[in-house]
């Protein structure tokens, strides 16, 4: 796991594709949205959320995509099929790779977001960090494992949205509503039930994916 996740990681810092990309969009994102939006309506906390989340979540494709894809086009991948190594391991080890990428992105986007929304009444609590914590390890998880089956098919590129975007509904809808209460100081008892439904869902992908990734991984 932690050879997965350090690799990984040192192919990005290499490279900085994913959070230059990451980056690139939230500008993109924000300036459509400045253009056709009313400014009262652009400084609310609720957008600021929502468009953080839409941001990872379109971005993060690139993330997943890139993980799995650049190991089956080295042969890599069938090393790891082939290596006496628990294959739940690996599955570990990329999501937790993307999920450093993707937790890294959220705390850069999001004050610049903040900044350049002009967003007002911002009180961040703790409910900030743990929104973003368990948002991005269910996205991470998710993706990770879709990521994994697309990459079985030629056309990878569209089907990973297509397999991610559906799971990942509920978890964004719960995200939202925690990172814009964590953003105006909601007291954490009143979101409570988005944060259950959060972790709920990161359990559930983690450990389906742990035991499933020794099929994924055979081609």
């Amino acid at each position: 796991m932690w050879v997965i996740l350090r690799k990984d990681l040192a192919i990005e810092r290499r490279t900085g594709e994913i959070l230059s990309s990451l980056l690139l969009l939230a500008l993109l994102m924000v300036l459509v949205f400045a253009f056709t939006l009313e400014p009262e309506r652009l400084r609310d906390p609720g957008l600021l959320a929502g468009l953080l989340w839409a941001t990872l979540l379109f971005s993060s494709t690139l993330a997943f995509g890139r993980s799995v894809v650049l190991e089956r086009e080295a042969g890599a991948w069938t090393a790891l099929a082939m290596a006496p190594i628990d294959r739940g391991a690996v599955f570990l080890g990329k999501v937790a790779a993307n999920l450093v990428l993707l937790l890294g992105a959220a705390i850069l986007v999001l004050p610049v977001m903040a900044v350049l929304l002009g967003t007002r009444a911002l009180v961040p609590s703790a409910l900030l960090g743990l929104s973003l914590v368990l948002g991005t390890t269910g996205m991470a998880a998710a993706g990770t494992l879709g990521a994994a089956l697309a990459s079985r098919t030629r056309a990878r590129e569209v089907l990973l949205p297509i397999v991610t975007f559906p799971l990942l509904a509920p978890l964004l809808i719960a995200v939202v509503r925690t990172t814009a209460g964590g953003l105006v100081g909601t007291p954490l008892v009143a979101l409570r039930p988005w944060l259950v439904l959060l972790g709920s869902f990161d359990l559930v992908f983690l450990v389906v994916g742990w035991l499933t990734f020794d099929h994924v991984l055979e081609d």
